[in-house]
């Protein structure tokens, strides 16, 4: 027998994977998937919570430079939108103090700007994930206190 006939499988022996072996590797995918994706979206939700935090310290940053041009934090009525537009009567107003419109939360809801503020001159707060004031984890509140 010369070595090209050795290679050639014998006719009727089909080559490839059973059934039993695929299932097999499926189960063990299945497993490992089952572990990997809660770690995963676990940090996605952690994620989500440090970018709340940044924006609303970037806010907090341009609030402050607001102030000290104007002497003064915006008005409830100005909210937010007077760091990108001159509220009427605010001849010191030197912005825009954002570089592109006042951010969503991550979780695509208006941050909240209170003024007074109850610790502070001014609050900042996204009521997180599910939007509604109080919670834990992933539903907590982001504020600037």
């Amino acid at each position: 027998m010369s070595p090209k006939e050795a290679r050639v499988p014998m006719a009727g022996k089909a080559t490839g994977f059973t059934l039993l072996e695929l299932l097999v590797v499926v189960a063990i995918i299945g497993l490992l998937a089952g572990f990997v994706a809660p770690r995963y979206f676990g940090q996605v939700g952690k994620s989500e919570v440090n970018v709340a935090k940044a924006q609303i310290d970037a806010l907090e940053k341009a609030l402050d430079q607001y102030r000290l041009d104007t002497g003064h934090y915006p008005s409830a009525e100005a909210g937010l939108k007077a760091l990108l537009e001159k509220p009427a009567n605010e001849p010191k107003w030197s912005g825009p103090y954002l570089r592109k419109e006042v951010p969503l939360d991550p979780w695509g809801k208006p941050y909240l700007y209170k003024i007074p503020g109850e610790k502070y001159e001014f609050d900042l707060v996204s009521y997180g994930k599910d939007g509604q004031p109080g919670g834990t984890g992933e539903a907590a509140d982001i504020s600037n206190h």
